[in-house]
């Protein structure tokens, strides 16, 4: 699925979030996780709105969801319970003090040769090098996640966790599982 000219301009934002500083340009390469519309090496990037889920250490398991039309309420109660924020990040306990000591890259991307390949995570891809617009220094991971309208949470294990979030109506994330304790 092409990009629609329209959201280009509706000023839609991409980024790709790194632990490394200096990136003058991101080549393709194979993705870590399958989907069916790849069909080479890509540059990934994500939308300004799901940017949160990236705000943390590259290799830290995470389960983050939202709720959408489709969201029955009941799963709202379970998942969301009495929450104001429009999403949920969910982080083993132990990536704590490695959350409070990493300091991450959020380079912003140009859009023109990003193609959507999934709306729910918010995914783009590019088969083409880029060229970052800008980049910005988050030194305080935390702190900026809060900022964004999201709800974070600790928890010792994800395990059990993303079983009931993949199961359940939300839209949803699980991000480096291969990580999450068993």
């Amino acid at each position: 699925m092409k990009l629609d000219p329209d959201i280009l301009k509706n000023d839609n934002r991409l980024f790709h979030v790194s632990e490394q500083a200096g990136i003058k340009e991101f080549k393709p390469r194979p993705s870590p996780s399958y989907f069916a519309g790849i069909t080479g090496d890509v540059v990934f990037a994500i939308t300004e709105n799901l940017l949160h889920n990236y705000l943390l250490p590259r290799d830290c398991p995470r389960v983050t969801y939202y709720a959408s039309a489709k969201t029955t309420p009941a799963d709202i109660d379970k998942f969301m319970g009495d929450t104001t924020a429009s999403h949920v990040i969910i982080v083993e306990s132990g990536w704590y003090e490695v959350m409070m000591s990493t300091t991450l890259f959020c380079y912003e991307l140009p859009v023109e040769s990003f193609s959507l390949i999934d709306e729910c995570a918010g995914y783009y891809i590019s088969y083409q090098p880029v060229i970052p617009l800008s980049v910005m220094l988050v030194a305080h991971i935390i702190p900026d996640i809060l900022s964004r309208n999201v709800e974070l949470r600790f928890t010792p294990s994800l395990t059990d966790l993303a079983k009931a979030i993949s199961s359940s109506s939300l839209n949803f994330s699980l991000i480096r599982m291969r990580n999450a304790k068993h």
